[in-house]
């Protein structure tokens, strides 16, 4: 993707099922939990390299001993950083004892059943070491423990801050982190105070009574009590002190969630091949929790799905097929194949389906896939081509003219190149843009000047920077004819609020464009308008809300839009002509037709709190606010 955008964030999780002597016994080492819990993070770094952390609890400990471990960093290589650390403290053990498993869990505090890792993409709240997942609840009951990391944002952090304060908390901070941590806290206290009423009655010691709480404890109804009311996007895992857990996925199932379970262990990911690969367990055995629904695993190991949230319609993000998710996985590979095979037709239109003076090429490196795909629908569009050609000229046909037609091909290159990425001293914004401007290279002499049309397509283009500012006037040097890029996503219209940094309109080159189209048609003053109905819809509940900032593109055509974002994105005093091809929605639920999230591009959020921040975006805007809208 060109125009780099964050997201929030990946997780990894093993509840290991047997004792750690089992898979020394097995695997040669006791620490099979841990290298597994790092090669999850690894296969997952595309999704957060601004952190990490991991989280250890061990089952059963001894009175005075540790069972809580947590280890983060924000260093350039987070994930290294950590697991680094964890082996230098191993040096300082006895190291005949490395292979007892009850040593371990004695004396290294990372030799525990219950392994949580999370990778982490600072998009806002700082990345600082208090900002990184997981984050821990303490206290003196182990049953009280609290342990929470996941991929989320939540869209009424507000109403469920002032929820806290109703029940007589004081929160530290406003963000969606400390909201579910306590939320979820005060309803594992309330659990924990509702068995102890029960077994004190029946007449049990205290010391009894923590210990029938362990057996007891209900983490359905937690969870049940916790994530009422709450709007957005989640995967989220906790861990509990005494050893259960839970992964929970909201309603719409807006953020992935997948896991698998043997007789070892049961293991949970943000992305399917990231279990595929460490485990070499097959696609098909490879679940993913239900949205709606949590999946949790009793101290005992005991594991299952409960539903603790209504059924919704299914929203799943269609950016995960786009973009974030790794094109390892068989589905996302092929429906990113064919989101590059759809464009093929529009492709070939805007050529006069001339491919004989067209270079074919793709932005690097994410867009590959869809690139095969565009040349696939070619290709296929060259076959019934070269049968009409054939069939026009039966009569006049030579062995040498079927030979050219024959061998007909298609002009595919590699024409972009991403090099290394490029740091500079420079403070100044002009000399600094030139420098990290460079980022990319082109391969020369493929292209013939003045004459050749280049064709280069890329997963999305969300604020056009890039573009503008580097990729365009780099081909620029290859004096193509015509330059069309082409994008795999739709036009992104609309801000995301549910884990995805996309939250301000103006960074948005569509919505740029809609400003000039308002500004060369005279309708200006439909942008006050919209200003004061999306305040009149600040007042409103959130489930009651309309998304007013709609109706403005509706002013406009796709096309149009299209158009003008060409004539944003052409660097000035630029020879070649520039044209942009979008996807359209209709093709992209075709092409992943199990995603079909796609408020960004259409603003049919599927949550509330989705028009109510879309709303107070425009607002921001209009009044020159630079804060983020959720």
């Amino acid at each position: 993707m060109s125009d780099a955008i964050k997201h929030e964030c990946g997780v990894a999780f093993i509840r290991l099922l047997k004792p750690l002597e089992y898979f020394n016994e097995k695997y040669g080492t006791p620490f099979y939990g841990l290298k597994k819990l790092q090669l999850l993070m690894a296969k997952q770094i595309n999704r957060g390299q601004d952190g990490a952390g991991i989280g250890v609890i061990k089952l059963d400990p001894q009175f005075g001993q540790r069972y809580i471990a947590r280890k983060r960093s924000n260093s350039k290589n987070p994930v290294a950083d950590i697991f680094e650390d964890v082996n230098l403290s191993l040096s300082e053990l006895d190291q005949d004892n490395l292979k007892n498993g009850l040593y371990l869990k004695e004396h290294f505090p990372y030799a525990g059943e219950l392994l949580l890792g999370h990778l982490r993409y600072g998009t806002h709240g700082g990345n600082s070491l208090e900002n990184l997942h997981p984050f821990l609840r303490q206290n003196n009951w182990m049953c009280r423990n609290l342990v929470l990391a996941g991929n989320y944002n939540l869209t009424n952090v507000d109403e469920l801050f002032t929820q806290l304060i109703e029940l007589g908390q004081q929160p530290k901070e406003i963000s969606d982190n400390v909201t579910m941590l306590e939320k979820i806290g005060h309803f594992l206290d309330e659990e924990n105070e509702r068995l102890f009423k029960i077994y004190k009655q029946e007449g049990y010691s205290n010391f009894e009574i923590t210990e029938k709480i362990k057996d007891n404890l209900s983490v359905e109804n937690i969870l049940r009590n916790a994530f009422k009311r709450t709007d957005g996007g989640y995967n989220m895992v906790g861990m509990i002190g005494h050893g259960a857990s839970f992964v929970v996925r909201d309603p719409n199932g807006i953020r992935p969630s997948f896991w698998y379970a043997n007789d070892e262990l049961l293991v949970v990911a943000s992305e399917r091949p990231a279990i595929m690969t460490a485990f070499n367990i097959p696609y098909q055995d490879i679940k993913e929790v239900t949205p709606g629904c949590a999946l949790i695993i009793n101290k005992d190991g005991s594991y299952k799905e409960s539903r603790i949230l209504d059924p919704k319609p299914l929203k799943a993000c269609s950016f995960e097929r786009i973009y974030f998710s790794r094109g390892n996985d068989a589905d996302i590979y092929r429906e990113r194949k064919n989101l590059g095979k759809l464009l093929a037709p529009k492709v070939l239109e805007k050529l006069n389906y001339n491919i004989e003076n067209t270079v074919f090429a793709y932005i690097p490196n994410t867009a590959a896939t869809s690139f095969y795909g565009m040349i696939d629908g070619i290709n296929d569009w060259l076959k019934i081509h070269r049968s009409e050609v054939l069939m026009a000229e039966k009569d006049s046909l030579t062995p040498e003219r079927i030979q050219e037609i024959l061998t007909y091909r298609i002009r595919r290159e590699k024409i972009l190149v991403k090099d290394a990425k490029m740091r500079t001293f420079i403070t100044n914004d002009t000399d600094r843009e030139d420098i990290v401007g460079h980022a990319y290279d082109v391969t020369y002499g493929i292209i013939e000047p003045n004459q050749d049309t280049l064709v280069i397509i890329d997963d999305s283009i969300v604020r056009g920077t890039t573009l503008k500012t580097s990729i365009l006037k780099i081909l620029g040097r290859l004096k193509p004819k015509k330059i069309i890029v082409v994008s795999s996503a739709p036009q992104i219209l609309f801000p995301d609020c549910y884990g995805i940094d996309m939250s301000r309109l103006k960074d948005f080159v569509a919505f740029r464009a809609l400003l000039e189209l308002l500004k060369d048609n005279n309708l200006e003053h439909k942008l006050n308008e919209t200003y004061e109905l999306c305040k009149i819809e600040m007042h409103k509940p959130s489930e009651e809300m309309i998304n007013r900032v709609i109706d403005l593109y509706k002013l406009f055509t796709t096309e149009q839009i299209s158009k003008k974002i060409a004539e944003i994105v052409t660097p000035e005093n630029f020879e070649p002509e520039v044209e942009i091809i979008f996807q359209t929605v209709e093709d992209l639920h075709i092409a992943c037709p199990d995603n079909t999230g796609d408020w960004y591009f259409t603003g049919d959020f599927p949550t509330p709190g989705g028009n109510k921040i879309t709303n107070r975006a425009f607002i921001y805007f209009m009044e020159k606010n630079n804060a983020r809208a959720y």
